[in-house]
């Protein structure tokens, strides 16, 4: 299921290829749209993108957290995160790529440890 990470260099080559513009007028778009993206979400403003989702910031308060090694309480300090909410478009699109494979197709499902064609062994 873990597959390859897709880069600001994949997306610029998916509009070079896609839509036809040069490399560098394809990267120098991709990097406007990220740029635009990044700029509204440092304003506090939310980003929708139709079919896709929502992006936006939100403040946390401070609250008490604790170390790990020393059990030590330790206040964390207020901050602004990023909140992605994707659309029901993509989430269905998302859970369609779950359906069961049609006949004929082989799917294998190896849980961690597993060897294929054998049980794990512990």
């Amino acid at each position: 299921m873990a597959g390859r990470t897709v880069t600001r260099a994949d997306l610029a080559e998916a509009v070079f290829r896609e839509i036809g513009l040069s490399r560098k007028e394809s990267t120098d778009l991709v990097e406007s749209v990220l740029g635009l993206v990044a700029d509204a979400l440092a304003r506090g403003e939310p980003v929708k993108i139709s079919s896709f989702g929502s992006f936006s910031a939100r403040m946390k308060g401070q609250r008490i957290g604790r170390n790990p090694k020393t059990g030590e309480e330790v206040p964390i300090l207020p901050r602004r995160v990023l909140v992605f909410r994707a659309s029901h478009v993509l989430k269905d699109r998302i859970n369609d790529s779950l359906a069961p494979a049609e006949e004929g197709e082989g799917v294998e499902i190896v849980l961690d440890g597993e060897r294929p064609g054998g049980p794990a062994s512990f």
